[in-house]
């Protein structure tokens, strides 16, 4: 018998909807979190009652997607969203269905919707409605599509991506029907927005899997989404350093760093450049010269087709650009490293170098982390010392040069500039007497 223990909130919304005559149930996502024992995020309810009788029962209500039947109905600060059973019409792109038909069954619109596992609808009166082998499913940790998995991708071309995102989220496997649907039709999600795209590849990248990106490329989703990673799944690695493909490299690298929106797209772009640098020498070397800097390139070209805002962009192709650095072992090369990288981002540096080293051949790695430990010991010194790294950080400002005599222009941010690497050598020399002094120094030298 299974038993789900629902929110006081949205227990008491299908209380209401039962004591006046409709049924009622939480459905989707939040029954299967509940059976894997996870937190569901949102509890979703799918009710008998159409959406005018929804809004006619409680005071606060929000037309969310009336037109497809749906409400959100209001208790404080807190909204629930509340569907009528529904069957949807024709599908026309690949996306939305024409219409939809609204229905007095739960069969018929448990039946529409992706995977068995969220097809299941629970109440407190009723229990468990599984009509499609949800239960089973995830006893068998299996992720099957409802009834005919071609006419569900068909349907909605983004529930192949989603099913690759659930068996990563979840650790499950895919139906052999669902798996062969996804190989046969993947070139339907050209009709999908890069906007839905880009929703579902950072909640597969920031699953606990995010190495089962690797399905994607099985099943064909990658040469529609994502081509220039097919391309470092094909791309050879003969030298000491490395012991797996590019692609396969990089998949190492992806579970080798936290779960973080910016550095599982820093892992998963960081050698997309690679195949355009690729050379062998006369001993059958090979070797990837410059390949950041083409990496960078590419996963701009990739994050701006995928619409990614620009925070997010410039974050991952800095450090995709700067991942290859390693800095000397001294306060001033790692105070410069800092300064090139940004210091903001000088510790996601450290971590995306931990798990670029991780994926290399097992014979480098040792010597590659002792490296990196020291290098993580000097930074924590220049953090704990508080060391200038920045213009902002520096003891004057460019208001105190013009108020010394220099004019405003191109002349005063160079003299800004030559003071940060004074002070970047040399952290002591950050003093405002001292600074205005050497600036003094400079111009003189300047006019003789």
């Amino acid at each position: 018998m299974i038993y789900i223990k629902i929110p006081q909130k949205a227990e008491k919304i299908l209380e209401v909807l039962h004591g006046n005559g409709y049924e009622a149930y939480v459905v989707g996502g939040c029954v299967r979190d509940s059976i894997l024992g996870r937190e569901p995020g949102d509890w979703d309810i799918t009710t008998s009652a159409s959406p005018q009788e929804v809004k006619s029962l409680f005071p606060r209500t929000i037309d969310t997607g009336i037109e497809h039947g749906t409400v959100t109905v209001m208790d404080g600060k807190e909204g629930f969203e509340v569907t009528t059973y529904r069957i949807d019409g024709d599908y026309e792109d690949s996306r939305h269905p024409k219409n939809v038909i609204f229905t007095r069954s739960l069969t018929e619109d448990l039946r529409r919707r992706d995977f068995t596992i969220n097809a299941m609808a629970y109440s407190p009166e009723t229990g468990l409605v599984d009509e499609f082998g949800g239960l089973a499913d995830i006893e068998k940790k299996t992720i099957r599509c409802v009834g005919d998995a071609k006419e569900r991708f068909g349907e909605d071309a983004l529930r192949m991506m989603r099913a690759v995102r659930f068996a990563a989220q979840l650790g499950f496997t895919l139906a052999d029907d669902t798996k062969n649907a996804i190989l046969g039709m993947s070139g339907n999600l050209a009709n999908i927005s890069a906007e839905r795209i880009q929703t579902e590849l950072v909640k597969l990248l920031t699953s606990p899997r995010p190495h089962w990106f690797k399905m994607a490329y099985e099943t064909g989703i990658t040469a529609v989404i994502m081509p220039e990673f097919d391309r470092i799944m094909a791309q050879r690695q003969n030298n000491p350093h490395h012991i797996y493909t590019t692609g396969e490299h990089t998949l190492v690298a992806l579970r080798s760093i936290p779960s973080d929106k910016v550095l599982r797209l820093t892992m998963l772009f960081h050698d997309m450049g690679k195949p355009d640098v690729f050379e062998t020498d006369e001993d059958g070397k090979d070797h990837f010269r410059g390949h950041a800097a083409y990496s960078a390139v590419i996963t701009k070209t990739i994050m701006k087709r995928l619409k990614f805002d620009n925070d997010t962009l410039y974050q991952v192709c800095n450090l995709v650009k700067n991942h290859s650095l390693y800095p000397q072992l001294s306060g001033r090369e790692v105070r410069r490293a800092a300064w090139q990288i940004g210091p903001d981002q000088f510790d996601s540096f450290l971590l995306v170098k931990r798990a670029d080293i991780m994926a290399h051949h097992p014979d480098v790695i040792p010597a590659k982390l002792d490296y990196l430990r020291e290098l993580e010991r000097i930074w924590a010194h220049i953090k704990a010392h508080g060391d200038c790294m920045s213009l902002k950080g520096l003891a004057v400002t460019g208001k105190d040069l013009i108020a010394d005599g220099m004019a405003p222009g191109p002349q005063l941010g160079a003299m800004l500039e030559q003071l940060l690497q004074l002070v970047l050598d040399e952290p002591s020399q950050n003093r405002r007497e001292v600074l205005m002094g050497e600036s003094r120094k400079i111009r003189e030298e300047m006019r003789s």
